[in-house]
Parts: structure tokens; sequence; C-alpha cells
């Protein structure tokens, strides 16, 4: 019998304990990152790397200037009075002509002839050549004339005032010494948005902050190679081109000393290559005069006497 107080005897617990936790394989290692991120961080860094590609190969960002002058279009023989001495005298209508003043006129010739003592430093022309490329593409104008009424005008803008103020005469400014003077609708103002025709490099020697201007060298540049081409040049060194050069600085003597050492220069250049301190050949120089100074020299001079005595007549009448 038992004792209601006496315990029952203990027992041991029949239920089945629970397995003791086994540890997974590699547990004492990190787990690994994600590479969600590293995926994402090379997918962006490929596209802007595509983007950069596409726009430095579009000419967008990334342009730099060439640092060899363009190829030179076509070498151009000496010219010869028997074949191109008609095509000098020829004068189209509706020419754009520069109306250089009597001060201007009187001191030019000396300009030019001194125009080649200045030594200009081959990377300072490095940011003219993409103008020059440019120009020629868009205007169909020979880059080499270009260049030589550059050099003619502002020894390649190292000129005194070339990016400030007016020349001697007051009148004229900038690379290429355009007109701003000569209204009411000047040389300058009838070409001036010429540099709206193509895109504008990057960078360059001297970017001005507005547009258009005459001291800008793509504007300037540009608006030379407009006006050139509206008064006939093209890729030839030729008559047509002569004739152009002519009309850009103004039909008298001066004007046939200006046009004769331009397109000298620009043959010389296409026979022997692009030169930036060399000056103009004389040989060549008296070749291009005889082709096509000489002629229009004789008829300024051959007009002369019949202009004076219109005027003297209009004097006696004042």
């Amino acid at each position: 019998m038992t004792h209601p107080e006496q315990a029952p005897p203990a027992f041991p617990d029949e239920r089945p304990s629970a397995p003791a936790p086994v540890s997974p394989p590699f547990a004492h290692l990190p787990a690994p990152a994600s590479e969600r991120r590293a995926w994402l961080l090379a997918g962006s860094t490929g596209l802007i790397g595509v983007v950069v590609l596409v726009a430095v190969l579009s000419g967008l960002v990334g342009s730099t200037t060439m640092t060899a002058p363009p190829p030179v279009v076509v070498s151009v023989a000496t010219p010869t009075p028997a074949a191109t001495a008609s095509a000098a005298t020829q004068q189209q209508p509706a020419r754009i002509l520069a109306r250089p003043s009597a001060a201007q006129q009187g001191l030019d010739a000396r300009r030019f002839a001194a125009a080649t003592q200045t030594h200009i430093a081959r990377r300072w022309m490095e940011g003219f050549y993409p103008i020059y490329a440019t120009a020629q593409s868009t205007f169909g104008v020979n880059w080499l004339l270009l260049a030589s009424i550059h050099m003619q005008e502002s020894a390649f803008s190292t000129a005194p005032s070339t990016y400030h103020g007016l020349n001697f005469a007051h009148c004229c400014g900038g690379p290429m010494q355009f007109n701003v003077t000569n209204g009411p609708v000047t040389t300058w103002n009838l070409v001036s948005d010429s540099y709206r025709y193509s895109r504008r490099p990057a960078a360059y020697d001297h970017m001005t902050r507005v547009h258009p201007s005459i001291y800008d060298d793509f504007d300037a540049i540009m608006a030379a190679a407009h006006l050139l081409s509206a008064d006939g040049a093209g890729y030839a060194l030729d008559g047509s081109a002569w004739g152009a050069a002519y009309d850009y600085y103004g039909h008298d003597a001066t004007g046939v000393t200006y046009a004769d050492q331009v397109l000298a220069r620009a043959i010389g250049w296409s026979q022997h290559g692009f030169c930036i301190n060399c000056g103009v050949e004389a040989g060549l120089e008296e070749a291009v005069h005889a082709a096509y100074g000489a002629p229009v020299l004789a008829a300024l001079i051959e007009a002369a006497p019949a202009a004076r005595p219109k005027a003297s007549a209009a004097r006696a009448r004042r």
C-alpha cells in the first residue's frame, strides 16, 4: 500500500530529445557580396564610354586643333600672260568691293612690303588650320588664297591691334581687316553671319564671347571665305582668284599690288608647300602681275586722264 503522502517514484522522460543543430558547410565563412552593384557599375561605365566615343568622333567634344595645315587642293603652275590675260580683266556685276580710304591706300603699299618681317611661331598657326579647312569645305574657296589674305592683312593675326580697335585708317579691323565704316551697309555687315554655315571648332586661338565679331578668328575667316566666294574665287588659283583678291582690297593701283602678292604667295605654297614665314617669290609675283595685274593696271592708267578733267570741271562749278 502506498501512503498517500509518499511521492511516486521518478521515471525517466520517455519522449525523444530534439537532435542537436548541425552547422551548414562553410558557415564560418562570410557570405559573398551581391554582384548586382558591380554589374550596374560596369554597365554604367561602358555606356559612358560609348557616349564619349560617339561625341569625340562626331566632333561635339574633345576636338583638338590640327598640328599640320590642311592638304593642298592642287599644285598650280606659274601663270603665263598669253593664256590668262583676258581672264584677269573680266569683271562680273554685283561684286562686293572694299573701299579703302585715301590714307589707307597711301600706307598699304609699305605695309604689304613689310608683311613678312614678323616671325610667326608654328604653334600659333595650329589654331587656324581647322578654321581654314572648315572655310574651304563650306564655301569652296582654296584655303591657300584665304591664308594668303590672312597673311597680307594681319600677318596671321600678329599685327598690332588685330584684336582691338581699328587700323591706322580707322576703317577696318580684325584678323581679316574687314571694313566696318563703309556703310550704310558695310562690307562686314554683308557677310558677318557667315559663321552660321558650319560648326565652330571647339577651341581656337581667339574666340570672342559675342558673335559675330570682326575680332573672332572663326567669324572673320569664314566671312572672308564667303566674300571671296561671292566675288568668284574657287579652288583654282587663277584669274578668278586674282579678281576676288582685287575686289577684297579695292579697285585701285594698290589693289593690283595687293592681288599680285596674295595670289603669288598662294601659288608658291601650292608648288612648294605651306610655309609660314616665307616671303613671296619675286619671279612668281612678276609672272602673276604679267598675267593678271598688268592688264588691269593699264586700264586704270588709261582711265585716269579721263577722270581728271571731270573732277576739274566739278570743282570749277563749286
